[in-house]
Formats: C-alpha cells, sequence, structure tokens
C-alpha cells in the first residue's frame, strides 16, 4: 500500500506547474526575509573544516572503517565535504643474523591511507565524535584529527611523469633557442 502511495505521489511532482510551486515554497534564500528568521545560524561555535586521518597495514580493515566514519557522520548529521585516499608507501624490511650481514627474512610493508574531511562541526558533536572514533578504532589502525591543510591537497594527486618530461624538454629547447 505504501509503495502504490509513493508511485502516485511521484509522476506529480514532475508536473512543470507542480514543481514551480513546490520549488517556490522550499526556497530559503534571505533576499526579503527579516533578520529575526535565521534559524539555520548555530549559538554553538562551528569550527571549520576538519580533516580525519587514518592509516593502516591492511587495506580492507581501512576501508570499513572509513565506511564507519561516513555512516557515523551521517547519522550525527555532519557535512561530509570529501574523501580520498592516497597511494600506499612502501616499506622494505630486512631482518639480519646476529652478528653478520646475512639477511635472515626480508618483509615489504604497505601502509594505507585514507583521508576524511568534514565542514563546519559544532564543538558539541566534535567531541561526540573524537570519543565514538577512538572507542571504535579497529588495531593496526592510527587516527589523526586536524584542521584542513591546503598542503595535504598537493599529496592527493599524483605526478604525471609523461607531462613532466614533456615540459622539461620544452623548456630545454627553449633555452637553446
Amino acid at each position: 500500500m505504501a509503495l502504490n502511495l509513493i508511485k502516485q505521489i511521484i509522476p506529480i511532482k514532475q508536473h512543470p506547474f507542480i514543481r514551480k510551486t513546490l520549488s517556490a515554497k522550499l526556497y530559503t534564500g534571505s533576499l526579503y526575509e527579516p533578520d529575526y528568521l535565521k534559524v539555520k545560524k548555530s549559538k554553538l561555535p562551528l569550527l571549520s573544516t576538519i580533516n580525519i586521518e587514518i592509516k593502516g597495514y591492511d587495506y580492507s580493515v581501512l576501508e570499513c572503517y572509513q565506511t564507519f566514519i561516513n555512516k557515523l557522520a551521517d547519522i550525527m548529521q555532519i557535512d561530509i565535504d570529501n574523501s580520498w585516499a592516497l597511494p600506499p608507501q612502501k616499506w622494505k624490511i630486512q631482518k639480519y643474523k646476529t652478528g653478520t650481514t646475512a639477511v635472515l627474512s626480508k618483509y615489504e610493508l604497505k601502509i594505507y591511507e585514507r583521508h576524511v574531511q568534514m565542514l563546519e562541526v559544532s564543538s558539541v558533536k566534535y567531541s561526540i565524535l573524537i570519543r565514538a572514533l577512538e572507542a571504535s578504532l579497529p588495531q593496526g589502525v592510527t587516527l589523526n584529527i586536524n584542521a584542513f591543510d591546503p598542503t595535504l591537497e598537493k599529496k592527493r594527486y599524483v605526478p604525471d611523469k609523461q607531462l613532466l618530461d614533456l615540459k622539461s624538454s620544452l623548456s630545454t629547447l627553449k633555452q637553446k633557442t
């Protein structure tokens, strides 16, 4: 019965006259509204852009924890502006026999890193969010919460080797002429 009701409501919204009236009623611009009607303004202090950085050795655990962060932010009604993954850092570790230079074993570790960016979080929600994230932190995952740094945006993009080679060859050609 509820499905039939939804099916009846959806075609009504596609009618142009109803769309115009609905959009006029849902308009929240402040052009002709008095100052005392600003309901969306928060009385609590808002923090600007926050960056949550998670690092770990297991990609699947890190990905599941990021989905948990997204769901928790959705439940707490916190806006997530952006989230991204960085290329893994690769570490080669060698264990030597005692007193010699002979290699006993070799390990190759990858550290995966993900970032979640949140906008305008109230200070009350921020403290609750931090406690919930720390309490649910899986083993082997590190959590860092910082204010957003624009230099982090540069780390996000991987440089194109071909493009850099073409630019360097172009600059050498310009210097020769």
